[in-house]
């Protein structure tokens, strides 16, 4: 049987400011999961236009994917979602039928795919083969700390601000997928860590499990410098930031000379209308400070160095991985906006199907 019912998360319209869990909704077609006729894969030079058929098993939430739920005009290398189809990011998933020369039905793979039961991928480019020799963690993992959020927090630590043993690191919505990863990559080098997150519970979890030096909640903090000050009297050598805003504003006073910032994402800005002003800008002047913006899809070339990094890691037990886990691609809406609420607890996955 070459047809199946697909069940699919669709954006019902484009989103202006908070998301409301309607703005997705849940709805079943159908899909094909066998190409009609095979390829001719000898065409290896046209190869990159071969399609491949997969079933996704997990798919990743984050919170990039708000910014594709309303247009983003002048932003060629940004997509925005299409309302009445389903949203796409990152996942797990099996191919099915393949006409890539890469790939071949039974593959596991993860990479860039829509939220439904069933896709056709005709970019499979976007797509990383997992091997057989690394099923011995966990498949969800590749929807995070083995895939596109382990890769980033990787990337966003060591590619631009280059850790050394005693430096002093700050990050931002710490508990969350990336933070908790880069909190322990810096504990690794020797650093000292501190982390912001919006709870105790999340707060106990940076000190208490994923070893962090300190931690503080930042909605207890009338004065975001002062706390600051406090944690780092003798200022910050690297921020991690992925809330931009005033929080962004205040690490700017607390910067060390040559201090490196990584640009990671400003979760506190996607769902404002008018985006809150960075008032202390000269800073990076003052300091020689660097700010480096960057996004993961340029790097995946350094993933198989990053998993000879990180796989040795978590078998020996020196990096903790939290997942928060829903089943369901009816759980997915409130998955997704709940990162905006402080919901999760660590990485936020949804479950499509457990094979």
């Amino acid at each position: 049987m070459t047809e199946v019912k697909n069940k699919q998360v669709i954006l019902r319209n484009y989103v202006i400011t908070i998301p409301k869990d309607s703005d997705l909704y849940v709805t079943s077609t159908t899909a094909t999961i066998k190409f009609k006729l095979p390829a001719d894969t000898s065409a290896t030079s046209n190869s990159k236009e071969l399609a491949v058929i997969v079933k996704n098993l997990y798919l990743s939430c984050d919170p990039y994917q708000r910014l594709f739920m309303e247009k983003i005009p002048g932003l060629s290398h940004f997509k925005s979602y299409t309302p009445g189809s389903p949203i796409f990011g990152y996942g797990v998933a099996k191919v099915l039928d393949s006409q890539h020369p890469d790939f071949k039905a039974g593959d596991l793979v993860w990479g860039t795919t829509n939220w439904e039961q069933f896709s056709l991928i005709t970019t499979p480019k976007n797509l990383i083969k997992i091997e057989l020799s690394d099923t011995d963690v966990p498949l969800s993992y590749y929807a995070g700390i083995l895939g596109i959020t382990g890769l980033t927090s990787y990337v966003g630590l060591y590619e631009y601000c280059f850790p050394k043993e005693g430096e002093r690191v700050f990050i931002s919505a710490a508990a969350g997928a990336v933070g908790q990863l880069v909190g322990q990559f810096a504990k690794l080098m020797g650093c000292y860590v501190v982390g912001s997150a919006g709870t105790k519970e999340k707060v106990d979890l940076l000190k208490n499990k994923l070893g962090f030096d300190e931690a503080f909640n930042y909605k207890e903090e009338n004065d975001l410098d002062v706390a600051l000050k406090r944690y780092f009297p003798e200022g910050i050598d690297i921020y991690f930031d992925n809330v931009g805003g005033k929080m962004l504003d205040a690490v700017l006073l607390n910067m060390r000379v040559h201090g490196r910032i990584a640009g990671c994402g400003m979760i506190s800005q996607y769902n404002l209308d008018q985006p809150e002003g960075v008032t202390n800008l000269m800073h990076l002047i003052y300091k020689r400070v660097r700010y480096h913006g960057f996004t993961v899809r340029e790097y995946y070339h350094l993933h198989p160095k990053f998993l000879d990094f990180i796989l040795p890691h978590i078998r020996q037990g020196k990096i903790v991985y939290v997942q928060d886990i829903v089943e369901g691609l009816e759980s997915a809406p409130a998955a997704l906006f709940g990162l905006f609420k402080g919901h999760n607890i660590g990485k936020q996955v949804v479950v499509v199907d457990h094979e």
